[in-house]
């Protein structure tokens, strides 16, 4: 037994095996490091490689693009619908799946009843994010190169930190997570984290992951900025300041909307400490050009 980010986890080292628990309070057993990795998610991906765990990697999701080297990996599916025969015959000694959706389990069981190991996982803040990143590092035999990433995503928060604080006000923002059919980003999610580290507060003060919204609800809570995130879930938001009563906001009447990309703030993983720089940069630019 151990802590970690505040945590007991259990990592216990049996006739040479691992064994960490996962976010569903899971024992997740290895009779070695984990040597050929398959990340259901895309997240995990980028973590592995940012590890120096690139090779280890055998295949990937057919959504998965990023970090570019893992394109000439074999696709085996989905996220929620693997491939589990193509999966089988690659003889993976480690799966890993995030938890977010209720359909992402499907295929965990199935694998599963393989006689597959799989670990699932479920980050919404940084310090849940640092947590995955650690017990990935035990199930890798990787703990320094685990170590060394976290150093280096956390001395990144604290720069921005460092220069924002002086700002004298923390703007207010809606994130958009889907249009027409509005869906913003609440206060259980990795968005919410980016937008208070960047020097933001967020409009929604619900506790839930999301919230649907009418545009009456929008112009009651005027933003200062508006986000908009295009990706899986947010093909085609189109031009913002051209939809109905849009124009009333003071963000877009201010020129304060912009668009981002999906898998960068919205999905936990290393390049979240990058939508806290480009974030802290749009909504604090006379800190950041002090600093310079």
């Amino acid at each position: 037994m151990f802590w970690i980010q505040g945590t007991l986890f259990a990592v216990t080292s049996l006739a040479e095996s691992i064994r960490v628990t996962d976010d569903l309070d899971r024992k997740v057993t290895l009779k070695k490091p984990g040597e050929r990795l398959i990340a259901l998610y895309g997240a995990y991906n980028e973590i592995l490689v940012d590890m120096g765990l690139e090779r280890s990697l055998i295949a990937r999701t057919s959504a998965d693009k990023t970090p570019e080297s893992i394109l000439a990996k074999p696709s085996i599916g989905t996220h929620m619908r693997p491939n589990i025969e193509l999966i089988m015959g690659l003889k993976p000694d480690l799966i890993i799946q995030n938890a977010g959706r209720k359909e992402a389990m499907v295929p965990v069981r199935q694998l599963m009843d393989q006689g597959l190991t799989v670990a699932v996982f479920n980050p919404n803040s940084f310090s849940e994010l640092f947590s995955v990143i650690e017990r990935l590092a035990i199930l890798t035999g990787s703990e320094e190169s685990g170590t060394r990433l976290i150093y280096k995503l956390k001395q990144k928060l604290e720069s921005v930190r460092n220069k924002i604080s002086g700002a004298e006000k923390r703007p207010s923002v809606l994130f958009e997570v889907r249009y027409p059919d509005l869906l913003l980003a609440g206060q259980d999610s990795i968005v919410d984290e980016v937008i208070k580290l960047a020097g933001g507060r967020n409009s929604l003060v619900s506790k839930k992951k999301f919230l649907r919204l009418n545009i009456e609800e929008i112009l009651r809570l005027n933003p200062d900025f508006y986000i908009v995130q295009r990706g899986p879930m947010n093909r085609d938001p189109g031009p913002i300041e051209q939809r109905p009563y849009f124009n009333q906001l003071e963000a877009i009447k201010n020129q304060r909307f912009f668009v981002v990309e999906e898998q960068v703030f919205s999905r936990p993983g290393p390049r979240s400490v990058t939508a806290v720089e480009d974030l802290s940069r749009k909504l604090h630019p006379e800190q950041w050009e002090s600093v310079n």
